[in-house]
């Protein structure tokens, strides 16, 4: 069972056995950079200078052992470096490059909370015969919370030029990050 959601995201990779989550970290959270935008930057974008593209992607295999449903899943967030892009020729200086990449950052930490909630939501979730549909369940209610996160992320700073409002996201993210639950 593979399930994707295209938004704006690294690579972590969880496998869960006995509803115990036994996690290997393959990549940290990751501080964007200019080299991270690798597409064509968007003829007609509507005066959105850059476009980061994040994948979850989402699979999992299943086990039955004595009725319990164990779920295997792998949960990565990949940036696709080629699909994100940044204007450059619209940059007029490194401050504005600065809160270029900073509002980007938003977009990218929106996606790496999504995956962190799926993977923590996930590891203590007990699976009955149902488990597809409780594993899908769980994939769709985060993904469309996230979803909405980042649409209203981007209306609420007009795409980072609200300037009082950026700040304030920063720092909502600033304490998501601070406050994440450790595994």
């Amino acid at each position: 069972m593979k399930k994707r959601s295209v938004m704006w995201i690294g690579l972590i990779a969880m496998v869960l056995g006995n509803n115990k989550v036994k996690a290997q970290q393959y990549q940290q959270y990751h501080q964007l950079t200019v080299n991270d935008f690798l597409g064509t930057p968007r003829a007609n974008a509507g005066g959105v200078v850059a476009y980061t593209n994040c994948t979850i992607d989402f699979k999992y295999e299943v086990s039955n052992r004595s009725g319990n449903y164990i779920i295997n899943a792998i949960v990565n967030l990949v940036l696709n470096n080629n699909r994100s892009w940044l204007d450059r020729g619209r940059v007029a200086s490194q401050e504005m490059m600065a809160e270029i990449l900073k509002h980007e950052q938003g977009h990218y930490l929106i996606a790496y909370l999504e995956q962190q909630e799926l993977l923590r939501q996930i590891g203590k979730t007990r699976f009955s015969r149902n488990y597809r549909y409780e594993a899908m369940e769980i994939f769709n209610r985060i993904d469309g919370r996230y979803k909405k996160l980042n649409a209203d992320y981007d209306e609420d700073t007009q795409h980072m030029t609200n300037r009082q409002q950026q700040y304030s996201w920063d720092l909502y993210f600033k304490k998501r990050l601070e406050f994440m639950p450790q595994e």
